[in-house]
């Protein structure tokens, strides 16, 4: 589509340049155009200002039709509020810079001449009995500028004006409050600003300057609640002014073209530059299609066609891993949200949320298995009677067995909300029951010896059953009551009303114990198997030598079974950082970096389970998705080569033993 001053619009098709269609707006007689402006990427609204003070709104739709199973494309312009043109300035003044916006059945018209400013709201409401749509008009007073404008932009929330004057400054509107919310400076030096344009959204404003730079900007609330305009970030195209940016209608990137027919293509999340070419002798005009795959450069008579192939610019290093200040967020975050309802979403892809997730999963959980069950497998392999050990180890290893998706079901549904109201029992619990167990080990040394000798040889692990039993039972029997008394009748309310710390249900708390419960046989059966396998001469020797059991264990069996008691570590941790029903299932799958452990969290595993149904196939998200399983594969792989170097070094070292 081109469009001259006299306000004819030819349409054209862009492989032969044949016509297709001709229209003449419905410009007043003398009239002609003294400006024009476009609305949001993609919503195909144009207004024009004037040289009579007022403007006109058209809208360019293209139907598609299939007469004789040929496809057909008729291009159609139509008036949504009306042929007749809006006066704006009362004194027939020509429009010098014009902008428009529409949110739902409001339209925004904002236009300048000189340095006065002139903006009209106007309302359409329908009757629903009669069918009947009346249209309500409202001038809205604001601040005079005192320099001339150079730009005009509104905010598709109709929230913000801005207004590009003198040579580089943004007086920026509040619409609603009617009142300057402040004045920026937008560059430093000699630069001046040469064009603006909002990317997708309307969020950010993308500033070309005259210096071949390109500024992004958007509205940032500071800590008292003030939104201020704040430069994000910056991207360099040449040495030449920026006469031109074309945002892309389904991403956030965008093309500029600058003066010497350098044209540019970037990315403004990614903060990416894609690719800056030569495409034509001097300045000239660019249009980009709405898939982004094809840009026209009109350049002194003569149309350019390019095709763009540019899959995925999303992707970049910071993107991925480092801290990004998305639109909205008043700081760069780490964030994981690959998809939203809306159409001008900004992806936002960081696997440092996820890659931090997973570890936070494994070190819980491993922090309640790797004590217990390594603790286990020695006491187990050295000390226990060995009819008592045929039947113990066997029913952990049976643990195995169970699948995880039953314990992230159960961990889910019943765990978690159970360990919500038993709080001060489920930490009662693991403080005292290795204080509980010490304490009967060292009441049963005191005890006669003929009392001792009634229970066999390394049978009086069988004992700590009931002291666990009571234990348990008291800790949790008096969680009710210490919360009475301690944490005011709710120690979930205590943690986030006095505390200040966030709970979640299901939180990684219910992750360490669920997933500390899978992980617990493999590091013992592993664990075990290694302290059973030392050489019985090497503790006879040592006994024989005059050491305690205790520092045979210590000296001996626990230095020459450290190989394949670390493996049995490895081995646990890989499974825990690779475990995705249990994280799946007891957690909120909330992507954040907290190491609070009442928070949830969202791990590799988890994450590509939840979401590769759901992605386009050969997508970004799709493509990142993979990548995130080849980083969840890498660091297994890192793990257990580090694990055999170092278990080569251990088994070196203690040889000799």
């Amino acid at each position: 589509m081109r469009l001259s001053r006299t306000g004819q619009v030819q349409f054209f098709e862009v492989k032969d340049s044949t016509a297709l269609k001709n229209y003449q707006l419905a410009l007043p007689a003398g009239a002609s155009i003294s400006s024009v402006s476009q609305d949001q990427p993609g919503s195909r609204r144009v207004v024009l200002g004037l040289s009579t003070g007022q403007v006109l709104v058209f809208q360019h739709d293209y139907k598609v039709s299939y007469p004789d199973n040929v496809k057909t494309i008729t291009p159609v312009i139509s008036y949504p509020f009306g042929e007749t043109p809006l006066s704006l300035d009362s004194q027939g003044r020509a429009l010098e810079h014009v902008t428009l916006s529409q949110n739902g059945e409001t339209l925004m018209l904002s236009a300048s001449t000189g340095a006065e400013l002139h903006v009209l709201s106007i309302t359409r409401e329908e009757n629903m009995l009669t069918g009947e749509t009346t249209q309500n008009e409202e001038r809205i007073a604001l601040p005079q500028i005192a320099e001339p404008i150079k730009a005009l932009v509104i905010d598709p929330r109709q929230m913000w004006l801005y207004v590009i004057n003198g040579k580089a400054t943004a007086d920026v509107f509040d619409l609603r409050s009617k009142a300057l919310n402040g004045r920026y400076k937008l560059l430093e030096g000699e630069a001046e600003v040469t064009t603006v344009t909002q990317l997708l959204g309307g969020i950010s404003l993308m500033v070309g300057d005259s210096k071949g730079g390109i500024a992004q900007w958007f509205m940032v609330r500071d800590s008292d609640g003030k939104a201020e305009l704040t430069r994000i970030r910056d991207f360099q195209l040449a040495d030449s002014a920026v006469i031109q940016i074309l945002p892309e209608e389904r991403r956030k990137g965008f093309l500029a073209l600058d003066a010497a027919g350098t044209l540019g293509i970037f990315h403004s999340t990614a903060h990416r530059t894609l690719l800056t070419e030569q495409v034509a002798e001097g300045a000239g005009v660019a249009a980009l299609s709405p898939r982004a795959n094809r840009v026209l450069v009109e350049s002194q008579g003569q149309v350019q066609r390019f095709v763009v192939d540019n899959p995925h610019p999303e992707i970049s290093w910071s993107a991925l891993w480092g801290k990004v200040w998305y639109e909205s967020y008043d700081e760069p975050k780490y964030v994981w949200q690959s998809t939203s309802a809306n159409t001008d979403f900004e992806p936002k892809l960081s696997l440092s949320p996820l890659t931090f997730g997973t570890l936070k999963a494994a070190f819980y959980a491993m922090l309640l298995a790797a004590p217990l069950a390594i603790c286990a497998a020695i006491y187990t392999a050295y000390f226990m009677a060995p009819a008592m050990r045929r039947k113990v180890k066997p029913v952990i290893e049976l643990m195995e067995a169970l699948p995880t998706v039953i314990l992230g079901f159960f961990a889910g549904l019943f765990l978690a909300p159970y360990v919500e109201g038993h709080l001060p029992g489920i930490f009662s619990l693991l403080l005292l029951t290795p204080i509980g167990i010490l304490l009967a080990a060292y009441g049963w040394s005191r005890l006669p010896e003929k009392i001792r000798l009634l229970i066999p040889d390394g049978w009086e692990a069988a004992l700590l059953i009931p002291v666990i039993l009571l234990i348990g039972a008291g800790s949790l029997g008096m969680s009710g009551h210490l919360e009475n008394w301690f944490f005011g009748g709710d120690m979930r309310l205590w943690i986030s009303n006095d505390l200040g710390i966030a709970f979640d249900q299901r939180n990684a708390l219910v992750v360490g114990l669920a997933m500390g419960f899978a992980v617990i046989p493999n590091i013992y059966s592993i664990a075990e198997d290694a302290v059973f396998s030392v050489p019985k001469s090497l503790t006879f020797g040592s006994l024989a030598l005059g050491a305690t059991p205790w520092q045979t264990l210590t000296r001996v069996v626990i230095l020459t079974a450290s190989p394949g008691i670390f493996s049995a570590l490895m081995i646990g941790m890989g499974r825990a950082v690779g475990e995705t029903m249990i994280v799946l299932m007891a957690t909120g799958n909330t992507p954040i970096m907290e190491m609070n452990i009442f928070e949830g969290l969202r791990t590799l595993a988890a994450n590509v389970a939840v979401e590769m149904p759901e992605s386009e196939v050969g997508s970004t998200h799709y493509r990142v998705l993979f990548l995130a399983a080849l980083v969840l594969l890498s660091f297994t792989f890192v793990m257990n080569t580090l694990a055999e170097m170092i278990r080569t070094r251990l088994r070196k070292k203690y040889a000799s033993l």
